[in-house]
């Protein structure tokens, strides 16, 4: 059965395949974010700095997190944890954590989400193989059904292929893939007819893909009598656009007619300071918007 990450619920066990970094972090951020959102309790489990990543991700998606790990409603275990809890038996594992289901509802939380980078199950000083661990996790699942969901995430820079299509055929519930462009530099996803958001870097090799998208969305909007005059791009996660990149935005935001605008949300410093040296100010069809798309 597929899902889309909002569909996760409690008794829920879900298998995950990232494209890149970029989605890994995506995938992430949304199931953490509406675990908060619901009241739950998150436990983490970090490994090679990841929960970097997802902190980071968490607040360019506007997820305020400093109330949620104050009160431990979102809890990291790092890295030398994380190995520890897989140096452990199977059956001390099991205790554990039913353990920590049984505390985070005592302690008022709806329920318990399970996530993290767990390619530590591979390491040789794991106490179980990688389908152990996740009949385990299945069991756990099956015994708190109405309080514990988790999320398995398998990327390809930590994981085998062949590892990885076992750990596929082993889950009942995937998430949905989505529509999106990756590269493992950037990462587009269409929103809407008329936004997308942005992802990792941008430079020669996938500027092309912008400047489509762009002319794509501003010819849709221009066909369609109940098209958006605004085509925008949610660049909260983009880190870096090169000079050239910046500038065929501005110049895109010039080939616009006068009743459309190319609106970008959530542009950060480094990446308005560039746009803005590219001649930014003085095009009346660019707008910035610190608001996430459809903020209002």
């Amino acid at each position: 059965m597929t899902k889309q990450a909002g569909e996760i619920s409690p008794g829920d066990h879900v298998c995950a395949i990232p494209d890149s970094t970029e989605h890994l972090g995506e995938l992430a951020s949304d199931f953490v974010a509406r675990g908060l959102t619901g009241g739950s309790k998150i436990l983490y489990f970090d490994d090679d700095g990841a929960a970097d990543r997802l902190l980071r991700r968490l607040d360019e998606d506007g997820v305020d997190v400093e109330e949620p790990l104050r009160r431990n409603q979102l809890e990291i275990r790092p890295p030398e944890a994380t190995r520890q809890t897989f140096a452990l038996s199977l059956r001390e594992i099991h205790a554990g954590v039913s353990g920590e289901v049984e505390r985070s509802v005592q302690d008022g939380w709806a329920g318990m989400r399970l996530t993290g980078q767990m390619h530590g199950t591979l390491a040789p000083g794991a106490s179980a193989t990688l389908p152990e661990y996740d009949g385990l996790l299945a069991r756990l699942i099956r015994e708190n059904r109405q309080t514990l969901s988790a999320l398995c995430t398998y990327d390809q820079a930590h994981f085998p292929a062949e590892q990885i299509e076992i750990m596929k055929a082993l889950h009942r519930d995937h998430i949905r893939p989505a529509r999106a462009y990756d590269d493992g530099l950037l990462r587009i996803v269409r929103l809407d007819a008329a936004h997308a958001r942005l992802a990792g870097e941008v430079d020669h090799s996938n500027r092309p893909k912008i400047t489509s998208l762009l002319y794509a969305a501003l010819d849709a909007a221009l066909r369609s009598p109940e098209g958006s005059t605004d085509i925008g791009l949610d660049m909260a996660s983009v880190r870096f656009v090169d000079v050239a990149t910046a500038t065929a935005l501005v110049h895109a935001a010039e080939g616009f007619p006068a009743t459309h605008r190319l609106v970008l949300h959530r542009v950060r410093p480094r990446v308005q300071r560039i746009l803005d040296r590219c001649g930014a100010a003085f095009s009346p069809q660019l707008i910035f918007d610190d608001r996430p798309p459809g903020s209002g």
